[in-house]
């Protein structure tokens, strides 16, 4: 599976990027992991006809963050709950700081195996920081890239309560989910 070579302009209109949170500490029970989607995203894929030719930038509103779904914890999260969420993602963990990525180097995984790896510069709470994404072609245009970031490296602070005795842990999954427009 390989990518035409051509320009694609991506977002929400044919995609998803997401954000997956899980929860450690003595209290971890009541929290939840969460799903959150980043609702106002844009993205430029100028494909080469050799994967090294490829280049993707992405932009992301860092106040569009919206939670999906909480799963385990206590009770179900409520619109307060999620909108509490949101708030402190807005003020305490991004900071309203811009959110880019920009490639620097693709390379096929093998011949005709339909994978990507993407290395890249991501910048996220006003650090810039190296990232490899995983990204797999499929045959009907559909594209899923997947990298774990651990939140520290860039100077975040993973979200705690109850005096650190519950915590999202420092390894948040990004996956952008998505499907190549007409060329």
């Amino acid at each position: 599976m390989s990518i035409q070579a051509g320009r694609y302009e991506l977002g929400p209109d044919n995609g998803t990027l997401s954000v997956r949170t899980s929860r450690t500490g003595a209290a971890a029970k009541a929290g939840h992991n969460l799903l959150i989607h980043v609702t106002v995203w844009q993205a430029t894929l100028e494909a080469g006809e050799d994967p090294a030719e490829t280049r993707i930038v992405l932009g992301a509103d860092a106040t569009s963050l919206r939670v999906q779904e909480g799963t385990g914890g206590l009770q179900a999260l409520g619109d307060d709950d999620k909108a509490s969420i949101e708030q402190t993602i807005d003020d305490d963990v991004l900071k309203r700081g811009a959110i880019e990525f920009r490639s620097t180097a693709v390379e096929a995984a093998g011949p005709d195996s339909g994978r990507l790896s993407i290395q890249g510069e991501l910048t996220l709470a006003g650090e810039a920081r190296p990232i490899t994404v995983d990204v797999t072609i499929g045959e009907d245009g559909r594209l899923i890239g997947t990298t774990v970031l651990k939140q520290t490296e860039w100077g975040i602070t993973p979200y705690s309560t109850l005096f650190g005795a519950l915590k999202v842990v420092d390894e948040v999954e990004v996956e952008l989910d998505t499907r190549l427009p007409a060329n």
